[in-house]
């Protein structure tokens, strides 16, 4: 469903980028962007350094966009691990103070914000409510999934027909996540409608490594898919 300029094309981002070979797979792929996990506080495999992270980000051509993710809540650190790194964009994958955000846009006048909102966390109206709540602070919002001891990675959907009511509902770029992989992501831009989708263990391999020919399928189906309306 188109809501804006940003409703085409669809854009991708691969995320959970921790080496030369995953970063090469993505470029490969033709991904957007990448995301590179720096500051966690949950179970993740994908974690980096700040220095780690930087020395990839520094690989990315022009065009290709970075996103630091991080489960950090408070500005100072989050602050310092940005400007280490370099990327161009901030996912905030853990809810964050209204403060907190106001120090991050302070600091950090041309990083592009995204919040996470975990959909499924409580109720549908809870989840709704916390996108609208969180809209007017970030630049774009994160639809996600979350388990007991991850916020992000897990690997499972969550409740499709809350995300689409939150897409209806926000102007600004909605990004689906959350247990998309090449076999059920046609099923999942059709429901939702979203701006953009983001992958990580949907595109992996038994190892956790990045495989090449489910990224390039993954980025594919978004290349050639045509946004319809939304079903009443």
């Amino acid at each position: 469903m188109q809501r804006g300029p940003w409703a085409a094309p669809l854009r991708v981002k691969l995320c959970g980028i921790r080496s030369r070979s995953d970063l090469a797979v993505a470029l490969s792929a033709g991904a957007d962007a990448l995301g590179f996990i720096v500051g966690a506080r949950h179970r993740t495999e994908d974690e980096l350094t700040a220095a780690a992270a930087a020395e990839l980000v520094a690989l990315l051509p022009p065009f290709v966009g970075s996103v630091m993710v991080t489960h950090l809540q408070q500005a100072t650190p989050i602050i310092a691990l940005i400007r280490q790194v370099g990327a161009t964009t901030l996912q905030l994958q853990d809810r964050i103070a209204p403060q907190e955000l106001q120090a991050l846009r302070g600091a950090l006048p041309g990083v592009k914000l995204i919040q996470a909102i975990h959909v499924g966390q409580g109720d549908a109206d809870q989840s709704i409510a916390a996108a609208i709540a969180a809209e007017p602070q970030v630049d774009a919002l994160l639809l996600d999934s979350r388990t007991a001891d991850r916020i992000g990675g897990t690997g499972q959907t969550h409740d499709w027909s809350i995300s689409r009511r939150i897409v209806e509902q926000i102007g600004k770029p909605v990004i689906l996540a959350g247990g998309l992989r090449p076999e059920n992501l046609r099923a999942a831009l059709e429901t939702v409608g979203p701006a953009a989708v983001d992958v990580n263990s949907g595109v992996e391999d038994g190892a956790g490594a990045k495989d090449s020919q489910r990224a390039r399928d993954f980025v594919q189906i978004c290349r050639s898919w045509e946004k319809l309306p939304l079903t009443p």
